[in-house]
């Protein structure tokens, strides 16, 4: 249980919180109380999941039926070897527009596009065994916000035209922007009104009546009951095959394999994404530390199975993972429940699935696409930073006009770009130049002319093509600069590759240079790329007092080459 466990009174003596006992060594710490709350998790989740995985099948290509063992093959192998004990995995509006773009475009058959799907689940793996998944978590808001919104606007685009009655355009949202106006032109009344009643009972169904029957379930059921009593003339997805699943054990060759990788990455990154939202959302809701890279092994694990079972892929729900909370889950045992309900329904409901009418899925995905655009941050769009605007519209633009994976790959590398810009002015803005006075007394006339450099802070790839433009202004005007680093807590190879270009100018300019204050870790760096072979032991020193004490009679003094009085920069 994620719930603390209260002090024993004596109604736990009462046979609803009586504990399992195997044996008099060893006994089960889980009550009736605990499986009364699993198993109505569990059902709430499967009946949550199943009409949403139903019409994610059909979206994504695969068919209604990989949809639903997607949804009881990712749900189960996340719920058991996963870190979230109440998490509940499935079929994901966002892989689902990945999964079409690559069975459109990536895959010549369904094949090739499960062995996409199974490439992503070993590259999610490795990002959890790795402990690098965390590092998803730094994935700009804006590329986020404008991949989903722009995910959310390509669903509802491609599934207005089987709303309007007409075969679903191949092409994605730009194909469905094309055969919008034949579409419109030949729209079935029948076919509007099973897909206006499916958005708006989904949309509008809260409150209590959301506690009794989820709102996708009253939707979906309401639109199919409109097709089958009154408007029978709306085209209908037809009989199902639930058979069991056949593993795909065929070899793809090497060069489909290299031409796979990029999508396989993006639907990997996406999964990833999606399901870490959701592990957050989960420890805000429990106060229950989560192990992240081991809830995306788990993710994995479970899009492998999909992949070789014929399924659709999927990835952990903050919706429906919350939904399991409120309804009393406590632990894994909710995911399993509910991955078996779904497999039990779908053998068992199978023949009344084939009357459920296209348009109803296609309605039922419309409010899918309209939670998925991010509304609040949309509205506040004239008050957005012009870089993250930048980002945000790319993303979103290239994710309806393009793809995803075109969406992605530009978002995070133009993302990169601006935050390194970004963080080029704030590291510059730690590097102080400063000339020194004399420090007089015996010997003061041969005193060479001294000034520092100081470096505060971090110092990484963005400031390093420009460290030695900044740093190495004043050169001309000393006889002895104190490179200061003893306020500088990190740097990069980039950077220090930069410190040592530093170096060799103040050489060029006739100044010698002297190092203070390295802390280990930047003295590590600089060591590992040689940056201070040539420099002798003696121009290292701990503090700048030093440095002018050992800097006394190095060099003679020299009349500065540029003109200026050698005030500081």
């Amino acid at each position: 249980s994620f719930m603390p466990r209260p002090a024993r009174t004596q109604s736990d003596k009462a046979p609803s919180a009586r504990r399992l006992v195997i044996s008099k060594r060893f006994s089960l710490n889980y009550s009736l109380q605990a499986l009364r709350g699993d198993l109505f998790g569990g059902i709430t989740s499967a009946v949550i999941i199943m009409p949403r995985s139903l019409a994610f099948g059909v979206a994504s290509g695969l068919g209604a039926a990989a949809g639903l063992y997607g949804a009881v093959v990712v749900g189960f192998f996340a719920a058991v070897c996963g870190a979230t004990r109440v998490g509940i995995s499935g079929p994901s509006p966002s892989m689902v527009v990945a999964m079409a773009v690559i069975v459109a475009t990536h895959a010549t058959n369904v094949q090739e596009a499960l062995t996409i799907v199974i490439m992503a689940g070993l590259l999610q793996i490795l990002l959890g065994a790795s402990g690098i998944g965390r590092l998803l978590a730094y994935t700009p808001h804006m590329v986020t916000a404008g991949l989903l919104s722009g995910a959310g606007i390509a669903v509802a685009l491609v599934h207005l035209i089987p709303s309007l009655g007409s075969p679903g355009a191949s092409g994605g949202a730009m194909g469905a922007i094309g055969a919008l106006p034949a579409a419109w032109s030949n729209a079935s009344f029948s076919a509007v009104a099973i897909a206006l009643t499916t958005f708006a009972i989904a949309t509008l169904w809260r409150g209590r009546l959301a506690g009794y029957v989820p709102a996708p379930l009253a939707a979906l059921t309401t639109g199919t009951l409109l097709g089958v009593l009154w408007l029978s003339d709306a085209s209908t997805v037809g009989q199902l095959h639930m058979e069991r699943p056949a593993m795909m054990l065929e070899w793809p060759t090497a060069a489909f394999l290299l031409e796979a990788l990029h999508p396989a990455i993006i639907l990997a990154l996406l999964g990833s994404i999606t399901t870490l939202l959701a592990t957050w959302a989960t420890e805000s809701s429990t106060g229950h530390r989560i192990n992240s890279n081991r809830e995306l092994v788990g993710q994995g694990i479970g899009n492998i199975v999909a992949g070789l079972t014929g399924n659709l892929p999927g990835s952990a729900g903050p919706a429906t993972t919350l939904a399991n909370i409120r309804a009393g889950a406590r632990t894994r045992l909710s995911g399993v429940i509910c991955a078996l309900l779904i497999l039990t329904l779908a053998l068992t409901v199978a023949p009344y699935l084939a009357h459920i009418p296209f348009a109803a899925l296609a309605g039922l995905m419309l409010k899918v696409g309209w939670d998925m655009i991010d509304r609040p941050l949309l509205a506040k769009i004239r008050r957005i930073q012009p870089d993250d605007l930048a980002i945000l519209l790319l993303t979103l633009s290239l994710t309806v006009l393009v793809d995803l994976v075109t969406a992605v790959t530009a978002g995070l590398i133009i993302a990169g770009m601006i935050h390194a810009r970004q963080l080029e002015s704030v590291e510059l803005g730690n590097i102080a130049s400063t000339p020194l006075p004399k420090l007089g007394g015996q010997g003061a006339a041969d005193e060479p002319r001294m000034g520092t450099v100081a470096f505060t802070g971090r110092f990484t790839v963005a400031s390093s093509r420009r460290i030695v433009e900044v740093a190495g202004m004043s050169f001309d005007d000393w006889d002895v600069v104190i490179l200061d680093f003893s306020k500088a807590s990190y740097v990069d190879d980039s950077s220090a590759v930069a410190f040592g270009k530093l170096i060799e100018q103040a050489r060029q300019a006739q100044t010698e240079p002297m190092v203070v204050g390295l802390r280990p870790r930047v003295r590590q760096v600089l060591e590992s790329l040689s940056v201070l072979d040539k420099l002798p032991e003696e121009r290292l020193v701990e503090t700048v007092i030093e440095a002018r004490q050992a800097a006394r009679g190095l060099t003679k003094p020299r009349t500065p080459r540029t003109a200026g009085d050698g005030s500081g920069h």
